[in-house]
């Protein structure tokens, strides 16, 4: 059983300015068109309102207003109000503001452990695609991402794409009027821990160490779970794969769609002209 001590509230926020240093100035998520907004319960409970309460009802009234919705973005300190899709740098910014030193200790010490493919921005990637992503993606579009990303390393692209994937799936259901399904925190979790898996561990086996610093990080951007339960989750998967019971079967990387190869000639292009001017 791994057992990991909750690292202290008080403690200073050192992953924001990490994430901050790291990635926020290299790295900045490409602004998308905003859809309509519709009724559903995408929320995340550990960053956002209750979707039944009154304040979120206001926060939705807001936000569908063109210009106080706007100044209501730039203000909240949360975000996301009226329904919107919370997009990879504002989750991150999020689970960074909350993380303990402890917390961004075990990011980083994840890193060392597994290299390149433990790159905080990767795991985060992980956890927003299971966390935001939930009733919007298959579970096999996202295990085939992350295994994309694992091999090339171009975490830009996989979040512009899945971003579009969601916010397409979104719109489709809000067409349809369709409600969203009501998926536990518990299943999320476990969902980005497939992620992780796929795209960090590749078949590895995952190890002592790697369950507590598992248990941290998970924690740390899902603290509506009781820890306890995350530890539950984290020894089953270990257990899963130290017994060649694994469930999670990485998709054979597919060609990218024709849309997808023309934003890269585009970002290529992009590239090719500020490198001449």
């Amino acid at each position: 059983m791994v057992v990991v001590t909750p690292s202290s509230p008080t403690s200073p926020p050192l992953l924001t300015s990490l994430f901050r240093q790291h990635s926020l100035q290299s790295y900045k998520t490409p602004v998308r068109k905003k859809l309509a907004n519709f009724n559903g319960s995408l929320s995340v409970r550990a960053y956002m309102e209750n979707p039944n309460s009154i304040s979120s009802f206001a926060n939705k009234v807001i936000g569908s207003l063109p210009v106080i919705g706007l100044v209501a973005r730039i203000l909240t300190d949360g975000g996301g109000v009226g329904g919107d899709i919370i997009d990879f740098a504002e989750f991150r910014r999020r689970v960074g503001k909350k993380c303990t030193i402890t917390d961004s200790r075990a990011f980083y010490e994840f890193q060392d452990r597994r290299g390149r493919a433990g790159d905080p921005l990767y795991v985060l990637l992980c956890c927003w695609l299971a966390a935001v992503g939930a009733g919007l993606l298959k579970s096999e579009e996202i295990l085939e991402g992350v295994a994309r990303l694992r091999m090339s390393n171009d975490i830009e692209f996989e979040d512009e794409n899945f971003l579009a994937m969601m916010n397409e799936a979104k719109e489709k259901r809000a067409k349809l009027k369709a409600a969203a399904p009501n998926i536990p925190m518990e299943i999320r979790a476990e969902k980005a821990l497939e992620a992780i898996y796929a795209c960090c561990f590749g078949q590895d086996p995952i190890e002592e160490e790697d369950k507590k610093l598992l248990c941290v990080m998970l924690n740390a951007v899902f603290p509506s779970i009781a820890l306890p339960e995350v530890q539950r989750i984290v020894e089953d998967k270990a257990r899963q794969v130290a017994e060649g019971n694994v469930e999670i079967k990485v998709p054979e990387l597919r060609p990218l769609p024709k849309e997808a190869i023309q934003l890269q000639m585009k970002d290529l292009q992009f590239l090719k002209q500020n490198q001449e001017t």
